[in-house]
């Protein structure tokens, strides 16, 4: 592997493009550092230092995680590039229940197209996302950070709402879309998914603090003595061991349907006909289950403890079922409603974009099948009830994976920054966007033919 390394730059193509993207990676970190004008975010970095243990679950912590500490810094890029994650999402699932969209995605250029019509609703979720942004959380951050003291917005600002509001929106929107053009940057001329990579490179930013808070739970300090031990510190890089290498396996676990091609004729020649593999991926939906449950039970939760504080008599028990969703306390109720919801969201993420009558139609179309089932809709069927199965590991697999950071934060008082990096979803992108990197600067390598990360299977090819 390491000698794989050192062949990378050993390719004049491959070495311009690794030193692009770190050197895009590298502004697109700026974007966390540089705070809105008129904004203290000292004062939201302090209070989100002090309160490490409360500010770092909930959805609030996620955010913040995927922006790289730009939320607490109340950065140009506090947004980060979520509002385009969410444009993609929405234009996704819309290409799968939008007849309209779906032709247009079916065409020579529809890629092109829907890359557009992404972009227009970027533009509108950040200038959408930034006001709430503006006026819910930097001019009113005590309704949304509990126990936050003071103000984040300076008294010379405050004199003119009206301006600080634009000129703040325009920086947050302005923020997003850059960090959208560097990733298609990255995209085009380096290597990897731009957009994946920036995330990658925020959840990456945050693993130094998490290093130091590890730290921190074996050596407090002197006078302090620590409820961790050696045995807990091989037990944590077990568990470390056994979730990376379990998101590996899974990532890459594929259920390959064996489709058989006839001859058929092509203009004035005969294409030979032929037998290749239809790849179904296990965990097909990725971190999107994880990702949609969290923010679905956040508005209950937060619901709940609203009418908790105001809804007089009734208080205590909207208060209990506050208490009862609530991620920081780890209730049964919690993990099982939790747990319900990614398996829900594993399968409809599958049913809105894995379109078996589709694909069945495809390989009728061009001359396949699969061998011993019928073309149409016996094919359909068969790939409906095989993409269900897997489906049914894949969520399990998520279950397993998001619960573990929520247990060692709960139930063994670990710290949410540094269980973060034991599963969860900020493991799965990581894990999930370094294979598919290495696997794109594999391919270059052993198109120029040098050995790649894994040896086996290659140079016996190549002799």
């Amino acid at each position: 592997m390491l000698s794989a390394f050192a062949n990378t730059l050993k390719i004049p193509e491959l070495r311009t493009r690794l030193l692009f993207t770190f050197g895009l990676l590298a502004i697109c970190r700026m974007f966390a550092a540089v705070p809105v004008p008129g904004i203290n975010g000292a004062a939201l970095a302090m209070f989100f230092e002090k309160t490490a243990q409360q500010s770092g679950g909930g959805i609030l912590g996620l955010y913040s995680l995927f922006t790289g500490g730009a939320l607490e810094n109340c950065a140009i890029g506090a947004m980060g590039i979520m509002p385009y994650i969410s444009a993609s999402i929405i234009l996704q699932l819309l290409v799968a229940v939008v007849p309209q969209l779906g032709r247009i995605a079916r065409e020579e250029n529809g890629r092109q197209k829907l890359t557009q019509y992404t972009r227009y609703v970027t533009v509108g979720l950040a200038l959408f996302q930034g006001y709430l942004m503006v006026v819910g959380f930097f001019e009113h951050p005590t309704t949304i950070l509990r126990g936050f003291q003071g103000n984040l917005v300076t008294d010379a600002w405050l004199r003119h709402p009206f301006f600080f509001r634009l000129i703040s929106i325009l920086n947050l929107t302005t923020g997003t879309v850059v960090l959208m053009w560097l990733g298609e940057q990255v995209t085009q001329r380096g290597v990897g998914n731009g957009i994946s990579l920036i995330i990658t490179a925020n959840i990456v930013a945050r693993l130094p603090a998490a290093i130091e808070r590890t730290w921190k739970m074996f050596i407090p300090g002197e006078g302090i003595e620590s409820k961790y031990n050696f045995i807990h510190f091989l037990g944590m890089l077990a568990v470390l061991f056994v979730v990376i290498a379990g998101i590996i396996a899974v990532t890459q676990a594929q259920r390959k349907i064996t489709v058989q091609y006839a001859k058929r004729m092509v203009g004035q020649r005969m294409v030979a006909g032929g037998q290749t593999y239809m790849p179904l991926r296990v965990n097909y939906s990725g971190v999107m289950p994880i990702i949609f449950a969290q923010a679905i039970l956040m508005f209950p939760q937060k619901i709940f403890f609203f009418l908790g504080q105001h809804a007089g008599g009734l208080g205590t028990f909207f208060s209990h079922l506050s208490e009862l969703l609530s991620e920081t306390r780890g209730s049964a109720t919690y993990y099982t409603i939790y747990s319900l919801m990614i398996f829900i969201f594993s399968f409809f993420w599958v049913a809105t974009t894995f379109n078996e009558i589709q694909i069945a139609d495809d390989l009728k179309k061009y001359g396949g099948y699969v061998p011993g089932m019928r073309p149409g809709k016996p094919t359909a069927d068969f790939l409906h009830a095989t993409m269900t199965r897997i489906t049914l590991a894949g969520a399990l697999f998520l279950t397993v994976i998001a619960l573990i950071p929520q247990v060692m934060y709960s139930q063994l008082g670990i710290d949410y920054l540094v269980a973060s990096f034991f599963g969860g979803t900020s493991m799965l992108i990581v894990v999930g966007v370094m294979l598919d990197t290495m696997r794109q600067v594999e391919t270059h390598l052993l198109t120029r033919h040098y050995d790649g990360f894994l040896k086996k299977g290659h140079l016996r090819g190549r002799r």
